[in-house]
């Protein structure tokens, strides 16, 4: 990973063209391939950028997973973001962004378009196959991340006591209040292990006023924009509002915005209840994020201009605060309280994602004998014969549909 000094040939500032492909390249092959919802995401993430590229060290993957989980919107869709910047500025971000949602939204706009054919892509027993394999890359992330993250018994006992209200607290805002609460625990207990470690810079070479302007106007857009909305009947003007305020508020995933959504879009008569169920349904088949689903709204609206237009105006609070939180990240995670305070976290991800292997991963994928020998098969093909999680995908896929036509 490269040195944060925007001098240097190889900053991410100067990031070459064949360095913004490869990061275009990399999220695209993610996209296509990273099924499950977000928190498989974060496994598919961290073997690719983490174990297969070794874009970013272990601590500083779960530092940046920390951070995207305090933030309103989409956190996988942030963390591919952050890793875009740090391996090539704001251009590598944009690139990254483009690589993973470009699949799925490419897939809800024909969707929304009425294509039939994707019906026959979507059976039952491929859908059976996807949800079995993001059980073993959550799996497989919850086993290397416990051995960096949570390898002593200060941080072990966090990770599990994290885990289990998880489990039980079912919220919008428990994730935040248990990784604040894990981050105070560890600011108290951590200090003295937080003195010894070494935590790279990440070479974030964005100005800290471009940062503040990008914090300014993601709340002026938040604040200012019903209020002109009010003034201007305007159908672009109401659709950006509509989407860019349901991504600036959602906490907890892609699946809490469902409400915010539903109450912006079916009373408008942007789409019936029915039309809007269908594209939920779609959404959940595909790979990349969930939000999406605003590229297929947008379609079934006015065209697949309105569709680009909707997918831009949901994630723009995430690019905005992404870049507003970055260059301020390396200076606090740096400081030895603060250190002792993300130990505290990143043993509470651990926890976090633990939990949510059992639940939804594992509750909604795990139904029989033949469903965990798949799972089983695909932990051993990621974690012992190291192959490609691509290609585990697709033969879990097919794998999937040959078990419901027995």
């Amino acid at each position: 990973m490269n040195a944060g000094n925007p001098d240097s040939p190889h900053s991410p500032t100067l990031a070459s063209p064949r360095r913004l492909v490869e990061i275009l390249l990399v999220a695209f092959r993610l996209g296509l391939t990273s099924f499950g919802g977000p928190v498989a995401h974060l496994g598919y993430f961290r073997e690719e950028y983490v174990v297969a590229r070794k874009w970013l060290d272990e601590r500083s993957y779960a530092d940046l997973v920390a951070l995207c989980q305090f933030l309103p919107g989409p956190a996988s869709s942030q963390l591919g973001i952050a890793v875009g910047i740090t391996r090539g500025g704001l251009l590598g971000g944009i690139a990254a962004w483009l690589g993973f949602t470009l699949p799925s939204a490419a897939i809800l706009i024909l969707f929304a378009y009425g294509v039939t054919e994707f019906d026959d892509l979507v059976t039952e027993g491929w859908l059976r196959g996807l949800k079995t394999v993001a059980v073993a890359v959550v799996a497989l992330a919850v086993w290397g991340m416990a051995q960096n993250l949570a390898p002593d018994k200060q941080r072990a006992t966090i990770a599990v006591i994290s885990g289990i209200a998880l489990l039980f607290w079912h919220h919008p805002v428990a994730n935040i209040v248990v990784i604040a609460i894990a981050g105070l625990v560890g600011w108290r207990l951590l200090r003295n292990q937080s003195d010894s470690v070494d935590s790279p810079t990440q070479g974030i070479s964005i100005s800290r006023w471009f940062a503040l302007t990008c914090l300014a106007v993601f709340l002026i857009l938040l604040i200012g924009t019903p209020l002109i909305r009010q003034a201007v009947d305007n159908e672009w003007l109401n659709i950006f509002d509509g989407f860019y305020r349901s991504g600036s508020l959602v906490f907890g995933g892609g699946h809490v915005i469902l409400p915010l959504l539903q109450a912006e879009v079916v009373p408008q008569g942007w789409a019936t209840n029915d039309q809007f169920i269908a594209g939920y349904g779609a959404a959940q088949a595909v790979p990349g994020p969930l939000l999406t689903f605003s590229a297929y709204l947008g379609t079934v609206n006015g065209g697949w201009t309105f569709g680009l237009f909707a997918l831009g105006a949901i994630f723009l609070p995430s690019f905005l605060l992404v870049f507003g939180i970055l260059p301020f990240w390396d200076n606090l995670r740096s400081q030895t309280s603060f250190r002792a305070a993300l130990m505290g976290i990143n043993a509470a991800v651990v926890g976090l994602v633990a939990a949510a292997l059992y639940d939804p991963v594992w509750t909604t994928a795990i139904t029989s004998r033949e469903d965990l020998a798949l799972g089983a098969a695909a932990f051993g093909l990621l974690a012992f014969w190291k192959w490609p999680p691509w290609l585990v995908v697709l033969l879990s896929a097919a794998g999937g549909a040959a078990l419901s036509m027995l």
